[in-house]
């Protein structure tokens, strides 16, 4: 059985960052391994737990004792089931042999902090008695993407007082490179202007902030960050350049098309000042201007420079394919694509799930759910394709929700729930609006029921339009029975819980 990444650790763009908070994230938990005892307990919970009864029933039954590692490994595979993995921890630290360690409390911490349940999260890390640097980290992380970057800055303010331990700069960077890369670069600057005589700054930090001002739009700001890096005395390396490069080209608008002429100008600008410091321009820096030609339509282009590339001996990688992939699947060319996809494999390149996506989205919006379907199966069959990934699947549903494919939509849920890596807070809300669009009230109120058994707080717009959609229907015992439903978590999303008011609704 083929096991993925479970928290999330790939960046959208062909771009490493400087230090990537989320590869040090992942570096905080442990991986999932291959483990038949944790498939078969994390099945047992999610198929047969009842929120009513005790946890420990079903887990007597079926005569299981957990090792800390079986613990572990369990947990990881509830990482979409905040309640049950809740639950189960609450069962395991009631055991005479308590098989909890730092690394339980790390996993679940980051399950209900990703649901939003900071209170749980934070009474989770008070109760702990080795409290460590990696856990708040986590909640870190958590906080900022949220949104809640005042408490993200105080918890990490918190690390030396609650655990001991000097922070060092390598977790400062993680909190400036979490914080950009959700958007937070101003806060960013601020605490790097208050702190930075705190730590040793180096190139990893002055990258980071460059690229949190590229990636809102300010490459002025940017530009002001290298040019005070550079007054420091620290050189600038490709990755800063690649950053600068990235910011020019991803985030400038290209039309109308005298636009895109000047993004490119731009590009050759940062290649030249590149060569004129002696660093050459690799793999990253050519992938991410073929991105600019795949944005633009320019499929010509695009391939000219992939030609340009293998002339240079920089030997294209699976993000470079997937820009060139994704600019002739926009274009419709698809066929062209495919022989791409072929070159990949013979190269020794494996596609990856956003590889397949390109094709996905273009069968998309071309309605085409046979193609889509016959490339998906092929993708779960062939042993050299790559497994489908949760966006993957979250294309497919909307695809086939518009469809109005009811057999194959529910083959594709199913085959997302038994590959253990969704479905998510997506995946929930792309199943509620279509069937609400398609007026199949009864099956959206079971997903949107379902929906908040597994611990996913719904956004807002969903829940005003089921709610809407229920009382034009005239069933209005049905919306009953589910704020009723929503009444009883109220305990559970805490304090999270408080926006969703709703005001009387008049049709």
């Amino acid at each position: 059985m083929a096991y993925r990444n479970l928290h999330g650790c790939k960046l959208k763009s062909p771009l490493p960052s400087a230090i990537s908070s989320l590869r040090y994230l992942c570096s905080l938990l442990p991986q999932i391994e291959a483990s038949r005892d944790a498939d078969l307990v994390s099945q047992v919970l999610v198929h047969h737990h009842n929120p009513f009864h005790a946890m420990e029933s079903s887990l007597q039954l079926h005569s299981i004792s957990f090792s800390s590692h079986l613990l572990d490994q369990t947990l990881l595979r509830l990482t979409h089931h905040s309640k049950i993995a809740l639950s189960l921890f609450h069962y395991a630290k009631s055991l005479p042999f308590n098989p909890l360690s730092t690394s339980s409390y790390n996993i679940l911490i980051d399950i209900l902090a990703k649901v939003r349940q900071f209170d749980a999260a934070w009474h989770l890390i008070l109760q702990m008695d080795h409290k460590g640097t990696d856990t708040f980290l986590l909640l870190i992380r958590r906080l900022i993407s949220a949104g809640l970057t005042r408490q993200a800055v105080r918890a990490f303010d918190d690390i030396e007082g609650l655990t001991g331990n000097k922070v060092r700069t390598d977790e400062f960077c993680y909190l400036l490179d979490t914080l950009c890369k959700y958007g937070y670069v101003k806060v960013a600057a601020e605490v790097f202007n208050k702190r930075k005589a705190e730590f040793h700054v180096d190139v990893k930090i002055y990258t980071v902030l460059i690229y949190g001002w590229c990636k809102i739009g300010r490459f002025e700001m940017a530009e002001r960050f290298l040019k005070d890096m550079i007054g420091r005395g620290i050189e600038p390396n490709v990755v800063t350049y690649n950053v600068l490069l990235n910011g020019v080209c991803r985030r400038a608008s290209l039309h109308p098309e005298g636009r895109f002429e000047r993004t490119i100008r731009t590009a050759e600008k940062v290649f030249d000042e590149m060569r004129q410091r002696g660093i050459d321009p690799d793999v990253t820096s050519f992938s991410i201007v073929l991105h600019v030609y795949s944005r633009a339509h320019k499929p010509e282009l695009s391939l000219d420079k992939l030609k340009q590339m293998k002339e240079l001996g920089i030997s294209p990688t699976v993000a470079t394919y997937t820009s060139v992939i994704k600019c002739l699947c926009s274009c419709g060319r698809l066929e062209e694509a495919e022989n791409l996809v072929g070159e990949m494999v013979r190269n020794g390149i494996s596609p990856s799930p956003a590889t397949y996506n390109c094709f996905f989205k273009e069968y998309r919006g071309r309605k085409d759910g046979a193609g889509a379907l016959r490339l998906y199966k092929k993708m779960r069959e062939d042993c050299l394709c790559a497994a489908p990934s949760l966006h993957t699947y979250n294309i497919l549903l909307g695809l086939f929700l518009n469809l109005d494919k009811k057999e194959t939509l529910k083959e594709v849920w199913n085959d997302m729930k038994e590959s253990g890596i969704g479905p998510d807070l997506d995946s929930y809300t792309t199943m509620i609006h279509g069937l609400c669009e398609k007026q199949r009230w009864r099956e959206a109120c079971q997903f949107f029921v379902e929906m908040i058994e597994r611990g996913f707080l719904p956004q807002k717009v969903t829940f005003e339009m089921l709610y809407r959609g229920l009382i034009q229907s005239d069933m209005l015992r049905t919306w009953r029975r589910l704020k009723k439903k929503l009444e009883e978590e109220s305990i559970t999303y805490a304090s999270e819980f408080k926006n969703y008011h709703m005001k009387p609704y008049r049709r």
